[in-house]
């Protein structure tokens, strides 16, 4: 079992950082439903606290608040930039130190919490009749996050 003990806490600040990051993709997506969209990202870390992730490094990775400097990211554009190079890096770090399994389980985290994100906003319509439950943008940077962890969300 790998644990948070084996990372350096630059490389933990990167692992715990990933998840965070898909997720401010997909909110940086669409205007319009960031309010429930970030409340989306804390809940999701909530539930995955109280029944546990399933492994050790997980559950040590949801007992940190997820957390990006957004200064360090800046704009929407530099997010967009930065982000999948980000992303690959933390892969990196837990393939380099845990099993397949966790490595999968993390790449599964990742993506399941961007989309859990998606969803928590429906796009378009009048006042939430007839909107979309993941718009175009969305599911766009979905299948690009998908691209760049690996693994299916579904």
């Amino acid at each position: 079992m790998t644990t948070k003990a084996e990372f350096n806490a630059e490389e933990w600040s990167r692992v715990t950082e990933a998840p965070a990051l898909a997720a401010m993709m997909v909110i940086a997506a669409d205007r319009g439903g960031t309010i429930r969209e970030s409340m989306s990202l804390a809940r999701a870390y909530k539930e995955a606290r109280q029944k546990g992730a399933g492994d050790e490094l997980l559950d040590e990775l949801v007992s940190s608040p997820p957390q990006v400097d957004s200064q360090e990211l800046g704009s929407v554009e530099q997010l967009r930039e930065q982000a999948p190079a980000r992303l690959q890096a933390a892969i990196a770090l837990v393939e380099g130190k845990a099993t397949p399994e966790e490595t999968a389980a993390y790449r599964q985290f990742i993506l399941g919490l961007a989309d859990t994100v998606a969803h928590a906003h429906k796009e378009g319509g009048f006042l939430g009749i007839g909107g979309k439950e993941v718009s175009e943008s969305e599911q766009k940077v979905l299948d690009e996050l998908e691209a760049t962890v690996g693994g299916s969300a579904g």
